[in-house]
């Protein structure tokens, strides 16, 4: 089975010029398919501000009204995709940008309101890998933003964590899916006060035990969930580590 390398990128890393072309030289030479996933908040908070518009976030998540689901499309689906993919071009990569309302790519469902009613956000409920099947093949490299649909004609705002978790997923039938997480630390670290006390390697127990000790606690909970939640639906391996690391083989390892 071919191996299909997924990247998420997202934060500082999108929206500093320096920091993207860097990340994008390193994940060129990654040997065989590659899939790129992108978020963008603080540009689109950068840009809703200019407009006038108030970002409302909540455990980190943003809350999306329907003048702020314009902003995050624009930004998301717009500025940031195509600098992305005009950057791999200039790097002599095939690329097409696309987000989920594309091809019927990814469909969601907008989230409940319970205690908190976030607005226009989505909750992944399918994924068609096809599309992202015969780009790949023709050696295409998809850059995917984190914009999705209803089916029913509204765009719905949805995490790009969870899109990379859930396109993984999808592709896992038909490749050997290596998903790499790429954010500020250079992995997991078993003390949050040392930047340099990586935990190389992660499965079940592991994590289970240190959950419990209070070694992992806070926003790296559901970073882990999802990554154990790809691992058990077939992807051979996730990585979390930092941008700059991309290609050095470092960070944290989850695995079966």
């Amino acid at each position: 089975m071919d191996k299909l390398t997924i990247v998420k990128v997202g934060g500082k890393i999108v929206e500093d010029e320096a920091s993207l072309k860097q990340l994008l030289e390193d994940f060129v030479q990654i040997a065989g398919y590659k899939l790129l996933v992108h978020g963008g908040g603080r540009k689109a908070t950068d840009i809703s501000e200019k407009l006038g518009i108030e970002t409302k976030m909540v455990d980190g998540r943003r809350i999306t009204d329907e003048e702020t689901l314009k902003v995050v499309t624009m930004v998301y689906a717009g500025l940031v995709n195509k600098n992305i993919v005009a950057k791999l071009q200039a790097l002599d990569k095939n690329a097409f940008g696309l987000c989920g309302a594309d091809f019927n790519l990814i469909r969601s469902v907008k989230r409940p309101v319970k205690e908190i009613d976030y607005g226009f956000v989505g909750d992944v409920a399918e994924v068609q890998p096809d599309i992202l099947n015969s780009l790949i093949e023709q050696n295409i490299i998809p850059v995917v933003a984190p914009i999705t649909h209803d089916m029913k004609g509204t765009l719905l705002n949805t995490n790009a964590d969870t899109i990379a978790n859930e396109v993984a997923k999808a592709m896992a039938d038909h490749f050997e899916v290596h998903l790499i997480f790429c954010f500020e630390k250079l992995g997991v670290l078993s003390n949050p006060d040392d930047e340099t006390s990586v935990i190389e390697e992660i499965n079940r127990e592991d994590y289970l035990r240190y959950k419990e000790e209070g070694v992992i606690q806070g926003g790296m909970i559901p970073k882990l969930d999802n990554a154990f939640n790809a691992i058990d639906c077939g992807v051979s391996e996730v990585v979390i580590t930092r941008a700059d690391n991309l290609i050095s083989g470092g960070g944290t390892h989850i695995i079966r």
